[in-house]
């Protein structure tokens, strides 16, 4: 039980690591939470007219869902699944940040490459998809969440789907706001162009 209590701290710490508030502040840009829908995400620092930050924030929330889930399999498979859990809770609820961080796509995206690689691929590949075609990159998560949640159920065994399910929906609920924006055809759109 130390095992996983352990795995899941680290995992919780590095979720709450807001690496696009501290990426934004570092390149002079302020404070992220007061630009575009305040988010500490990759999609907000892109509002921000810098696409190497966001993407580089993408990758750091990225990577430290995967690393999470590295650091929990040294102890074994269960061990992972609540260094998922805790990972994706620390960059939702951050102590730091008064519990209120991000969304967690790219994070949950990290996880998935760890416990479910196709599955990841197949929501990256729908993601980009929804993306591209409507200019929403709320929706675009919340189709891919759901889809990697109904993946999961025929594809892994029922403990990683338990945990891709309950990570769907939280960022679900997470989108709250940009389901009412998306409604009310006030949800910002984002742009693959040049500028």
């Amino acid at each position: 039980m130390t095992d996983v209590i352990l795995a899941a701290a680290i995992g919780y710490l590095l979720g709450s690591v807001p690496f696009g508030l501290v990426l934004t502040r570092l390149a002079g840009l302020g404070d992220i939470r007061h630009i575009g829908s305040g988010n500490i995400g990759a999609t907000n620092v892109l509002r921000t007219g810098n696409k190497t930050l966001a993407g580089l924030t993408l990758f750091l929330d990225l990577a430290k869902g995967f690393v999470a889930c590295l650091i929990g399999a040294l102890w074994g498979p269960a061990v992972m699944l609540a260094a998922a859990g805790a990972v994706i809770l620390g960059h939702m609820f951050p102590v730091w940040l008064g519990f209120r961080g991000g969304k967690a796509v790219a994070t949950a995206l990290g996880v998935l490459i760890a416990i479910a690689w196709p599955i990841a691929i197949a929501a990256a590949a729908l993601w980009l998809l929804i993306a591209l075609v409507f200019h929403y990159s709320s929706l675009a998560a919340l189709v891919a969440a759901v889809a990697a949640a109904v993946a999961a159920a025929f594809v892994v065994e029922p403990a990683r789907a338990g945990l891709i399910a309950g990570i769907a929906l939280l960022i679900i609920l997470r989108h709250h706001e940009n389901i009412r924006r998306l409604l009310d055809g006030s949800e910002g759109r984002i742009s693959f162009g040049k500028g």
